[in-house]
């Protein structure tokens, strides 16, 4: 007797039906394990390219665009926050680098050497033209950025006068009394930024999720 669905067979008992059946079931609790098991395999996350290359100019290396691992590496941290001091500082610009990118930003990453005081260049022109420049800092908890440094960005936006905005990135915090430095002060916020531990989470948190339409 033909059968109900698959043809010819007992009607009870397709041959086909269970491999059918079980398939949609299996797929998305596999997909899920595949995803955990990239997050819990920190160090290999760690070593992917979170950026893809674009040409090279006069400043350094154009971010072409954002790769996948660079939002794998966020929810990492967003579940291990201590993660961030196990990524080594030219990671870290490249982080820094691909955020801006996702944010609508030309972005230019600069040499690992002379640099020039500027890490990642980002520019826009449908905001009338905006160029700002970022120092990142990957230091460790026990590392704060120092008023010397922050002047050291100050001297950078003194030499260049073609510059919107700087500022001073870092996995840290600021010394003690940095804020209140009188020559630091008066350039803030709108041509200095200070961005510590904290503020960077929130803000890389706040662009991945807008990236994941979230």
């Amino acid at each position: 007797m033909p059968g109900r669905i698959f043809g010819p067979g007992p009607a009870h008992f397709p041959a086909q039906q269970v491999p059918f059946q079980r398939r949609p079931q299996m797929a998305p609790q596999l997909l899920f394990a595949q995803r955990n098991n990239a997050l819990l395999d920190a160090p290999s996350l760690l070593l992917q390219a979170v950026i893809v290359p674009g040409d090279k100019t006069t400043e350094g290396q154009l971010v072409e665009a954002v790769a996948f691992p660079w939002f794998e590496i966020l929810e990492l941290i967003r579940k291990s926050p201590e993660t961030i001091h196990e990524i080594d500082w030219r990671k870290w610009e490249e982080i820094i680098a691909a955020a801006y990118k996702q944010q609508g930003f030309e972005v230019t990453l600069t040499p690992r050497s002379n640099d020039k005081g500027r890490d990642v260049i980002a520019t826009r022109k449908d905001l009338g033209s905006i160029r700002i420049i970022d120092q990142v800092k990957a230091y460790s908890p026990r590392r704060v950025v120092t008023a010397e440094e922050v002047r050291a960005m100050v001297g950078v936006l003194t030499l260049e006068g073609n510059v919107s905005k700087g500022l001073v990135t870092t996995t840290s915090t600021f010394a003690p009394g940095v804020l209140q430095d009188p020559e630091i002060a008066r350039l803030m916020p709108n041509r200095l930024e200070l961005k510590g531990h904290d503020a960077l989470l929130e803000w890389l948190t706040a662009i991945a999720a807008k990236g994941k339409g979230e």
